[in-house]
């Protein structure tokens, strides 16, 4: 693979690489700090480079294709004067690593924590990040999984319309900001994976088409156009691509990406891109010892995205479940189902336990046509899962997290079923100690065109699901500062309450070995009443066995012992004294059925025993 961009060798000396295959000429535009230009030499495979010898890290740059214009470098590492500057060498070898012994987490071990860098602190940098990571990890928190960092235009955006992969973005902090982050994150024992963009690029700032053929009008995505992965000139798109993967690895020590919607990832190639992905990133972690992990955004519902890319699967290591989040989301706020209009049932959220995939082949009226494949098959590890994440929150049209959506008590309950479930956990920022400030949807283009039509596609989005108002500005900078979180929240009031209702759930999740066992065959769960469910997790091996009772409902529901000979001892009661806002409405001991071999479930409760 031809390694492209500007890689510093030492002792002032530097080689510049670009591809562009289709140009007769290439210009290196050196303008800080002495102004130069020199031409540079093409290979057969349309690689055009140049070595010099007096380029330090912090000299600043552009590529002139057949003198077409100065445009930054395609494989840029730092954009410190936004994405329409000048492009920046930086040593990718000087950083003081301290972390040699970090040897990554187990998937399974995990506890994902999404975090927006511009919004999680007042400062919105990677180093105002370290001073919390000890409280998160306090929380049980382990692993950060953070939204794009590549190069955005301006200060404010989600990432996702990021237009320099391999370059880290400047107002956050740059390369050198994000590399401190991981180390003190591994310093403490957290893991961190990164959230990348391989479907489409976005619209200000994206140059890559000046240099080579990278796009394709072949399929279409809903952002722009489609990465170019199987086309003519496609090799040379194929390798930047799957060469990012392990520039995180190896120059930043990232334990894992998140690959945003994969489904608009298209590719008819004989070895697939998802192939050649897997080949790089398997060669790359022999060569570290430490391992890397992929995690999908998939529209799919397709069990392929977790299996072998050898065997034509997409070779992830997991997937997120949003049926999950669906299932249950709509069964705590019944205005739900005005967006998920095809969930609402208990038994779906049974699935959703038991199955992981709830739309497996059934027709799906939101899609007017048959959906999905079962993945029961699949052990539960292979699964993230959520009750809110920044898409779920900020594609409302006032952001509206569920801490202001449902009661207390039903935010303890969307923890419980969340943490006790067979799969791997992942909150959203804020969301363990229940956030209320929005997590809104925000820019800062300056093409006054690209403004208007990022706004006008905000309301034209929310049309149809019959909103009160209109969503706010995105390119107001008020509705970012409206997006930052309340971090003294914690430690006051309900807040502080819900903040260790998680705590002790992780606890759970961590000490008992049937909470750790994401074997399908060791869950079970069947319908409570007409809102409630029960959930049998057990290990066979410890051989620890418990039973999960949701009273979803606004009812007393009875419940009978599956057999009365046995014992059941009460390990959880979210209506217990130490977790309720009104101490006289605790509920300290379950109430019998009259016969004594069941109990009377309490209203938006839930109560988890271990079976003797």
């Amino acid at each position: 693979m031809e390694t492209v961009g500007a890689q510093y060798l030492g002792n002032g000396r530097c080689r510049f690489s670009v591809w562009a295959p289709e140009k007769q000429h290439m210009t290196l535009h050196v303008v800080h700090p002495q102004e130069r230009k020199l031409e540079m030499q093409q290979d057969a495979s349309g690689y055009f480079s140049a070595t010099v010898d007096d380029a330090a890290p912090g000299t600043r740059y552009f590529f002139n294709p057949d003198g077409e214009g100065d445009f930054p470098d395609p494989t840029s590492f730092s954009q410190p004067e936004g994405v329409h500057g000048p492009s920046e060498i930086v040593d990718n070898s000087s950083f003081p690593w301290t972390d040699a012994s970090w040897k990554n987490l187990p998937l399974q071990e995990m506890v994902l924590y999404e975090l927006h860098v511009g919004t999680f602190t007042p400062e919105g940098t990677f180093e105002a990040i370290v001073p919390r990571l000890r409280e998160l990890q306090e929380t049980g928190i382990n692993t950060l999984e953070i939204m794009p960092v590549a190069q955005f235009p301006g200060s404010r955006n989600w990432g996702y319309d990021g237009v320099f992969p391999y370059a880290v973005q400047h107002s956050y902090g740059g390369p050198k900001g994000l590399k401190k982050l991981v180390n003190a994150c591994h310093e403490q024992g957290l893991a961190v994976v990164l959230d990348v963009v391989y479907n489409h690029l976005g619209p200000e700032g994206n140059y890559l088409g000046k240099f080579g053929p990278y796009f394709t009008d072949k399929y279409k995505t809903p952002w722009g156009a489609a990465i170019n992965y199987d086309g003519a000139y496609s090799d040379g798109v194929r390798s930047y691509f799957s060469g990012n993967p392990e520039y995180w690895l190896r120059h930043f020590h990232i334990d894992g990406l998140r690959l945003d919607a994969i489904h608009t990832i298209f590719d008819q190639s004989a070895t697939s891109i998802w192939e050649l992905l897997s080949h790089r990133i398997a060669q790359a972690t022999k060569e570290t010892g430490r391992p890397f992990y992929l995690i999908a955004e998939s529209d799919l519902n397709s069990p392929r995205v977790v299996q072998p890319a050898e065997t034509g699967g997409y070779g992830f290591d997991a997937q997120w479940l949003d049926d999950f989040h669906h299932a249950l989301y709509v069964l705590l706020d019944q205005r739900g189902q005005q967006l998920y209009e095809d969930f609402g049932q208990i038994a779906q959220l049974i699935k959703a336990y038991t199955d992981g995939f709830v739309h497996s082949g059934e027709y799906v009226k939101f899609r007017k046509k048959t959906f999905g494949a079962s993945s029961a098959h699949l052990s539960g590890d292979r699964f993230i899962a959520f009750t809110q994440n920044h898409d779920q929150v900020g594609n409302r049209v006032n952001g509206e997290r569920m801490s202001v959506l449902v009661d207390f008590e039903r935010l303890k309950l969307s923890a419980a079923a969340l943490l006790l479930a067979p799969y791997i956990p992942m909150l959203f920022m804020g969301e363990e100690y229940g956030e209320d400030n929005p997590f809104l949807y925000f820019v800062s283009h300056s093409d006054e065109k690209l403004i208007k039509a990022v706004q006008q596609g905000r309301k034209e989005e929310f049309a149809d699901y019959r909103w009160d108002g209109e969503p706010p500005n995105p390119q107001d900078a008020q509705t970012f500062e409206r997006s930052k979180l309340q971090w003294q929240k914690r430690e006051k009031g309900w807040h502080q309450l819900l903040l260790k209702w998680h705590q002790h759930l992780i606890r759970l999740r961590k000490e008992m070995p049937a909470l750790q066992c994401f074997d399908k065959g060791s869950v079970q769960a069947e319908a409570l009443g007409q809102q409630g469910f029960i959930l049998s997790r057990q290990s066979t091996e410890q051989g620890q066995q418990l039973l999960c009772l949701f009273n979803l409902s606004e009812q007393e529901v009875k419940y009978e012992w599956p057999n009365p000979e046995r014992t059941f001892k009460l390990v959880l009661n979210s209506k217990a004294a130490q977790w309720m806002q009104q101490k006289n409405e605790a509920v300290a001991t379950p109430a019998l059925t009259p016969t004594g071999n069941g109990i009377h479930l309490p209203p938006l409760c839930m109560m988890m025993f271990e079976c003797g």
